[in-house]
């Protein structure tokens, strides 16, 4: 027997790729632009500043364990059950609680290709199989997903609309993937864009977990509420499932400043409608004017756009990615998922927008002379 002279992590532990978030730094250049994370180019509301400051003298203070206010809020915001949602350190973390919850040794977690990263890593994390599933278009191809269920299928994490890609699967697409599926299948819908999406197709999924006992759908107060520094989000879940996710979370998962900062931004709905208007106004312009370049752009209805580049030397993403960074524009390199030559670009202020466009105009030029 193989003597062992350290700790050791459980198998599938060190199969895991850490996460690695889109870069936040141009070195040697004066002036940053970061399009990389998705993050809100309007900020946070006044509203949630002023009540994230209204509790720096009270640090020393544990802060109430259930997130019970903040819950009250979001369940007055859109007419749920306060008893019914649970809130978390991020929506990452109750995509990690989920997965802990539902998935044993040896069960599959499904997911798409282009899908968020973190849903490998949860499955990863909970000792679980990961199972990929191919889109079609860059979308969530639902025969797809179905094809791939077997006995071992324990979750389904639907990213909608989906990061990086920005596209998603309209509700009656979304209602055909759960009404075949086996009632043990957990259908994990994560909205983390729903608030910029203005399609008569859509939906979050607030209804279907109302009427269904295998269904969550997974929020966020890090992209249109501007709340990202503070880790923030909330799960809205059937009674059972939200009784598994209080045995697991931490005590205190989400701090006193996050809890009062996310009251006053669910409150604020002038500021969601304007930070949507903004985002609208502005996908449609970059969309129009990245395609003018000749560069193929994936439809969007979130707030950030894919923008794919050729093969070519001296034309493709990652030369494109090197070309913007040296003006101070940072992006995110979309390779690790399994989108080489694809850049993904966030919608920014108008002078963040003028900007990409222009550098990326320059870049085409160049390129063509190569």
């Amino acid at each position: 027997m193989t003597q062992i002279d350290r700790p050791v992590p459980r198998d599938g532990i060190l199969k895991i790729d850490p996460y690695v978030p889109g870069k936040s730094s141009a070195p040697g250049v004066a002036r940053i632009f970061k399009l990389s994370s998705n993050e809100s180019p309007l900020g946070a509301s006044k509203k949630a500043i002023e009540a994230f400051k209204s509790v720096a003298g009270k640090l020393e203070d544990y802060p109430e364990g259930s997130a019970l206010r903040l819950r009250e809020a979001i369940g007055k915001r859109y007419g749920l059950d306060p008893a019914r949602i649970v809130c978390g350190c991020g929506s990452d973390d109750l995509l990690h609680l989920l997965a802990t919850a539902y998935i044993g040794e040896g069960d599959e977690g499904i997911f798409t290709t282009h899908g968020f990263l973190v849903y490998e890593i949860a499955i990863l994390a909970a000792g679980g199989k990961p199972v990929v599933v191919p889109e079609t278009n860059f979308t969530a191809d639902v025969d797809a997903i179905l094809a791939h269920v077997t006995p071992r299928t324990k979750m389904i994490f639907l990213a909608n609309p989906n990061n990086p890609t920005g596209t998603y699967a309209p509700m009656s697409e979304v209602k055909r993937l759960h009404a075949s599926l086996p009632p043990h299948v957990l259908l994990v819908l994560d909205a983390a864009y729903a608030e910029y999406v203005r399609r008569n197709d859509y939906s979050a999924g607030l209804e279907m977990v109302s009427t269904n006992d295998n269904v969550v759908m997974t929020r966020t107060f890090s992209k249109i509420h501007g709340l990202a520094n503070l880790r923030l989000g909330w799960a809205f879940a059937p009674g059972h499932i939200c009784d598994a996710l209080h045995r697991i979370r931490g005590p205190f998962n989400v701090n006193g400043p996050a809890m009062e900062a996310g009251i006053a931004a669910i409150e604020d709905a002038d500021h969601v409608t304007f930070a949507a208007d903004h985002n609208e106004k502005w996908l449609t312009w970059l969309s129009d004017e990245i395609a003018k370049l000749g560069l193929k752009v994936t439809p969007s209805v979130a707030n950030f756009l894919l923008v794919h580049f050729p093969a070519t030397a001296g034309a493709t993403a990652k030369d494109a990615d090197a070309f913007l960074t040296a003006r101070g524009i940072i992006v995110r390199n979309v390779a690790s998922y399994k989108l080489p030559q694809c850049l993904r670009i966030t919608v920014g202020t108008e002078e963040a927008n003028q900007l990409v466009v222009g550098a990326l105009r320059d870049f085409v030029k160049g390129a063509a002379r190569v």
